[in-house]
């Protein structure tokens, strides 16, 4: 992952943490595509086939079911990410 594209995500994962009210812009699809596959989740390049994942994902989750992977879900989404990267490091030890 890109350092430019962990700073949206984080800034994205704060913006859902804090709770912020005005619009920000959805995270970038490849970093999206990053996230997902740490969940062992293939996205292709297409961008039906990634809101179709983000769909999925807000629903399986609980969160409101838009499509747009804005603060809540981007901060949900790399959390999970990370807990199975630590899983994956937990096993491979």
């Amino acid at each position: 992952m890109s350092a430019r594209g962990m700073l949206s995500l984080v800034g994205n994962a704060v913006g859902g943490i804090i709770g912020w009210s005005e619009p920000v812009p959805p995270a970038d699809p490849e970093e999206l595509r990053v996230l997902f596959a740490e969940l062992g989740v293939r996205v292709g390049a297409d961008d039906a086939e990634l809101d179709e994942a983000v769909r999925y994902f807000q629903d399986r989750t609980g969160l409101p079911v838009d499509g747009e992977a804005g603060p809540r879900t981007v901060h949900l989404l790399a959390r999970y990410a990370s807990e199975a990267r630590e899983l994956h490091r937990i096993q491979a030890a």
